[in-house]
């Protein structure tokens, strides 16, 4: 597997009038082309704050992020410009789109954006990639449907497509489960890893369904106070960071299972 996106003891926070908020620091650590990551951690450990921080939402307080692109040499994300990033990441965030008299093919046509010319007309290619796109999340009959009248689980869906059509080597979500009923956390949840195995996309995503990324990831990051810990799920369950993340108040960790269990009362 390719390292796309690698951190060198990154530090990550906010500054306000001279002052710095630092959420986690010396963080290093890569991911890969061709697998699904899951990132994991408890309220306010700073997940969302280093899931922005990786989109060049905020800057990083310290350290740097490299991007490796095909073919190139590493480069800080700092050095890209805000269109040479829109055709190297595409983000999914957690928020429900806010939007109507819009069918999904438009919506999906967004992702042409950093491609098209000002006026955003989409050509014929741009078309065939936007099919394209929407046949791989498998959503085709919902091409004509108009966007508030979807599902939350039939909406994410779109989202995905969106980012697909992007064409970016990259794609980050933030809490692509949030909302969705169980059936279709799952089936998003394995239909990212498809994505990734089969179109070698560097997926990075993170998530509070802890069961579905025990199972469906290919690698964790685990924050903790203190330090990130990273590896396959059977890694981290080896080396204790599962434990100690999971059990609490009830709740117990299988080693063996990979599985969680609840205690009775």
């Amino acid at each position: 597997m390719k390292q796309t996106v690698v951190l060198q003891h990154l530090t990550i926070g906010y500054a306000a009038k001279g002052n710095q908020k630092v959420v986690a620091q010396g963080l290093d650590a890569a991911i890969n082309s061709g697998e699904l990551t899951c990132l994991l951690g408890s309220n306010g450990i700073g997940k969302s704050t280093l899931l922005r921080t990786l989109s060049a939402f905020q800057p990083p307080l310290g350290g740097d992020i490299l991007l490796c692109t095909d073919g190139g040499a590493p480069q800080s994300l700092t050095t890209f410009t805000d269109r040479e990033l829109s055709r190297l990441v595409g983000i999914v965030l957690t928020e429900k789109p806010d939007v109507r008299n819009m069918t999904v093919d438009d919506l999906v046509g967004m992702g042409r954006s950093p491609y098209t010319g000002f006026w955003g007309t989409l050509t014929e290619a741009d078309r065939q990639i936007v099919a394209e796109a929407i046949s791989l999340v498998g959503i085709r009959p919902l091409q004509g449907r108009m966007v508030h009248t979807l599902s939350d689980g039939e909406r994410q869906k779109v989202m995905i497509a969106k980012a697909l059509a992007q064409q970016t080597p990259v794609i980050y979500l933030d809490e692509p489960t949030a909302f969705l009923d169980y059936p279709s956390k799952v089936e998003t949840m394995q239909l990212l890893r498809r994505l990734a195995h089969g179109q070698q996309k560097t997926i990075f995503l993170s998530t509070h369904d802890v069961e579905l990324a025990l199972q469906l990831a290919d690698c964790l990051w685990l924050m903790e106070p203190g330090q990130l810990s990273v590896g396959t799920p059977r890694q981290l369950a080896d080396n204790g960071a599962l434990s100690r993340f999971i059990e609490h108040g009830g709740i117990r960790f299988d080693h063996d299972s990979l599985t969680l269990r609840i205690t009775k009362l």
